[in-house]
């Protein structure tokens, strides 16, 4: 398994734990774009690293931050400082400096406090209010900034910059209704979109429509696709499946999302990928046993075991 490279701005239904099993599926041809119409951490395409990719999101704070990195305007050097800088305040004033930066940040919008303000809330959650404004609360760490996390965070953003400047990455705000006609037949299409019938808050919500409409894209592009989504848990199923994604490979593998305090609230999930292509698995014959996989954000993985299933597959 490929060592995952952690982007430097974290959110909730973070792939980093499904990267490799993703990217297992994907065989881009070297006249190809890359085109992912819902960035969120960007953590599948970085990764991938891909000569030509659209990176697209309808939050334009996530796409700030990074054309501050293919600028210039952010270095890790600079974060050093700013984050050196502003963890001392942290340390100093906890809460009330976090509900400071907040504010200033709701009115000016700046990628060097959605920086901040990402790596000091709680659980990293990336959460607007129906006025656009940033909601998520403090994570009650004043001591959150010390060197060694600093030092990991200036490494990340090293990382994307040096991929921007070796290859074509266009970070672009809109709506993936936008985005998604771009594509030709050499492209490959990666959505992860919020997950219809579970968590959908994010930047802003997402709707039967939004999904009935990027159904019908996908189902209508040349391009070959692959939509992260979730197949059932212990309670249900997803429905959406039944009703927009049918006729398409699908893949499913179970996997752990956790976003509260709690240990209680880590719930097994089956995770599946619908794709507008043949899989690997059904082209090779090969059944996948991976190891045990689980995601909680900001704590260790542990103790559970990770499954793979195969449903009709449609060549394209």
């Amino acid at each position: 398994m490929s060592k995952v490279f952690v982007p430097p701005i974290k959110c909730q239904g973070i792939k980093t734990k499904l990267v490799n099993w993703i990217l297992e599926q994907v065989s881009l041809s070297k006249n190809g774009c890359w085109i992912e119409p819902f960035m969120g951490s960007g953590v599948v395409g970085f990764n991938l690293r891909p000569p030509t990719a659209i990176f697209a999101d309808k939050n334009p704070h996530l796409v700030n931050f990074y054309q501050a990195i293919q600028s210039g305007e952010i270095t890790a050097v600079k974060a050093t400082a700013f984050l050196e800088a502003e963890g001392e305040k942290l340390s100093r004033d906890g809460q009330a400096y976090y509900n400071a930066v907040r504010t200033r940040f709701n009115q000016k919008g700046s990628p060097w406090d959605f920086l901040f303000l990402n790596r000091s809330c709680f659980n990293g959650i990336i959460r607007f209010n129906s006025k656009g404004g940033f909601n998520t609360p403090y994570n009650h760490k004043p001591e959150r900034f010390a060197q060694a996390y600093i030092t990991k965070i200036a490494n990340q953003i090293d990382y994307v910059s040096k991929a921007i400047q070796m290859c074509r990455w266009n970070f672009v705000h809109a709506d993936f209704r936008d985005v998604i006609g771009r594509a030709t037949e050499n492209d490959v299409i990666y959505c992860d979109p919020p997950y219809l019938g579970r968590h959908v808050d994010y930047f802003d919500s997402w709707s039967e429509d939004d999904e009935r409409d990027l159904a019908g894209l996908l189902t209508r592009t040349p391009a070959r696709f692959i939509i992260s989504t979730w197949h059932s848990n212990e309670y249900r199923h997803n429905q959406s499946l039944d009703k927009y994604w049918t006729g398409f490979a699908t893949m499913t593998r179970e996997h752990f999302y956790h976003v509260g305090a709690r240990e209680a609230n880590r719930k097994p999930m089956l995770e599946a990928l619908v794709m507008k292509f043949e899989p690997e698995a059904v082209a090779t014959g090969f059944e996948r046993n991976p190891n045990n996989e689980q995601l909680v954000l900001l704590e260790n993985p542990s103790g559970y075991r990770a499954t793979t299933k195969l449903t009709s597959a449609t060549h394209i």
